[in-house]
């Protein structure tokens, strides 16, 4: 696990795209399967990118997946395809046919078999499960990620590659990426900002499985962690 710790919420931002770019102008003619979270720290990663990274992106070599999604329509405040697509998708003008949304308007177990199958269809096999080339999270201060809540740790263990869960604290149904995707990512990328966040993070760099993304941080292969000083507990360094 490898943990960069920048002074604000923005600079994190800055450099994680750049980071991105740099992985793709490493390998230039290759395509990229990416799974963005939602949340209002990637909100901040989305706008700065449509704004100032546009031009030097290799938006035609990127296919754009999702790790969990609201069961909102797509024009809700809280839909994650929707908020990206406003701020990021539509502002470069990525084709429709790269952008692979959950549909959160579907009956939430149906879309779950829906969005597994086609990224079965559509994302390359490593060891029997599609492999993202990165799969980018974060972590709510409880401890969850991907959607997958305290006391459903199940979910990290599923061979279905996307399940519903629902939020412990307003009832609301998720689609969410499982541990077997998880886990075949060939880079996972927590992106974490804020001192409400402060306390995962420990959690995440110093303590044992306490919670799901913790869990996730420990067991999966390649892991990297980019963080503001505040969700590092006021320090610049790990």
């Amino acid at each position: 696990m490898k943990s960069y710790v920048y002074h604000s919420a923005t600079a994190t931002a800055h450099a994680l795209i750049e980071h991105l770019i740099a992985m793709m102008e490493r390998e230039p003619e290759k395509t990229f399967y990416f799974a963005f979270s939602g949340g209002s720290t990637p909100s901040l990663m989305f706008d700065i990118w449509a704004n100032e990274y546009k031009e030097v992106t290799p938006w035609m070599r990127m296919r754009i997946y999702w790790v969990d999604e609201r069961c909102v329509p797509a024009e809700d405040y809280e839909s994650n395809y929707g908020t990206m697509r406003r701020l990021l998708l539509d502002e470069v003008g990525m084709p429709d046919e790269y952008v692979y949304p959950i549909y959160g308007v579907n009956r939430p177990e149906i879309e779950a078999k829906n969005y597994s199958t086609l990224v079965c269809r559509t994302v390359p096999l490593w060891g029997g499960f599609p492999a993202f080339d990165v799969v980018l999270l974060g972590a709510g201060d409880d401890g969850h990620t991907s959607s997958i809540f305290p006391g459903q740790e199940y979910l990290l263990s599923s061979f279905h590659p996307y399940e519903v869960s629902v939020n412990p604290y307003n009832g609301q149904k998720r689609i969410a990426m499982t541990g077997c995707l998880l886990f075949a990512a060939k880079n996972l990328i927590f992106f974490v900002t804020g001192k409400n966040k402060a306390d995962v993070v420990r959690d995440i760099l110093d303590s044992g499985d306490t919670g799901p993304a913790a869990y996730v941080a420990h067991h999966a292969e390649r892991v990297e962690l980019f963080l503001d000083a505040q969700a590092n507990g006021g320090k610049m360094s790990t």
